[in-house]
């Protein structure tokens, strides 16, 4: 219980926090309409990709868009309910979100690469690794923003640890990941006998009448392990760019939403990026930044969100210069051979 002496610093402490950020009064029935969705969206997605089928760089361009369509449309849905701020709240949280996970889709190329997974069946267990992300997400959001409402020097804490993982991002090595998935393994094998053959999209088979975990479900332990560490950034570094939790979560959950065919579409296309852990590790330090001073000074969201987007087309641009060089580079040595 506070103090007298200390109860009115609280409340100023959370009356300027929440002076920062929008406030919204969200009605159960705007969460039972965000969740039920979302829950549809899975569905369909779950519908669509019934048999195992290896998706061509078509379809998962296509459905890529289609995802990114439905977390803009749900930004023009927060524009007409809740306003502006509450826009660029959501439209900050979504963009950072999505950068952020592009770095997950890689590691999960190294994971399954390692677990010897095959295409067609990826897709399974990405779908119940991101079931579970949602669900996990929620947790940490939800958790994330008592603590920081109930213990305000949090925001100093959790702002120089992203800051600490920014700059780790930046020294991000190509090798990343590969641990992962052995220690996915015998954590699993801890709890009960793993089979060394697939058994088509399931994931659990029978050896010698045993149960036995297949593959797939290691290669989903590892999903979840390695999304939880990912959570461990992206959540702190949306809760320096909003204070609603229904913004946190709906900009979280569409991004999350479109990592399956994400996935598809970059998993080989690490190397073409050359500069995106610059820019997300750049992107870390900046929110960290923002969330450690967030107590004396707070940036406008449209600042923010124009920053963290000239970070993401300034990495790409950079990228598609050095590819170019690369090319030319090669060529030019292919010549000289000749």
């Amino acid at each position: 219980m506070a103090t007298p002496a200390a109860a009115p610093t609280l409340l100023a402490t959370e009356a300027s926090r929440a002076e920062n950020f929008v406030v919204l009064d969200v009605s159960p029935a705007a969460w039972i309409a965000l969740l039920v969705l979302i829950v549809a969206l899975l569905a369909i997605d779950l519908y669509r990709h019934r048999e195992a089928h290896v998706p061509s760089t078509r379809e998962a361009l296509l459905e890529s868009g289609a995802w990114v369509a439905c977390g803009l449309g749900f930004s023009v849905v927060i524009l007409a309910f809740f306003g502006s701020g509450a826009f660029g709240e959501y439209l900050s949280g979504y963009l950072t979100e999505k950068a952020l996970s592009v770095d997950n889709v890689f590691v999960w190329s190294i994971l399954f690469s390692s677990l010897a997974i095959p295409v067609a069946l990826q897709h399974r267990v990405l779908f119940w690794g991101i079931f579970g992300a949602l669900a996990l997400r929620a947790v940490f959001i939800f958790a994330g923003a008592a603590l920081i409402t109930e213990f305000e020097f949090l925001l100093i804490v959790f702002g120089l640890f992203l800051v600490y993982t920014g700059i780790r991002m930046i020294q991000h090595r190509d090798d990343e990941g590969e641990g992962s998935s052995m220690a996915g393994l015998r954590l699993l094998e801890r709890v009960m006998p793993v089979s060394k053959e697939l058994d088509g999209q399931k994931f659990f088979t029978r050896i010698n009448g045993r149960r036995a975990a297949t593959p797939l479900l290691a290669a989903l332990v590892v999903v979840e392990a390695t999304d939880l560490i990912f959570a461990v950034d992206s959540v702190p570094a949306i809760l320096a760019l909003s204070n609603e939790e229904f913004l946190i979560f709906s900009s979280n959950a569409f991004a999350i939403l479109g990592l399956r065919a994400m996935y598809f579409l970059l998993a080989d296309a690490r190397q073409r990026f050359h500069y995106l852990n610059h820019a997300l590790g750049a992107i870390l330090v900046f929110v960290g930044l923002k969330m450690a001073a967030s107590r004396w000074y707070h940036l406008n969201v449209w600042y923010s969100l124009g920053i963290i987007a000239a970070l993401l087309v300034g990495a790409v641009i950079f990228s598609e210069r050095k590819n170019r060089q690369l090319a030319a580079t090669g060529a030019g040595r292919s010549a000289g051979d000749r």
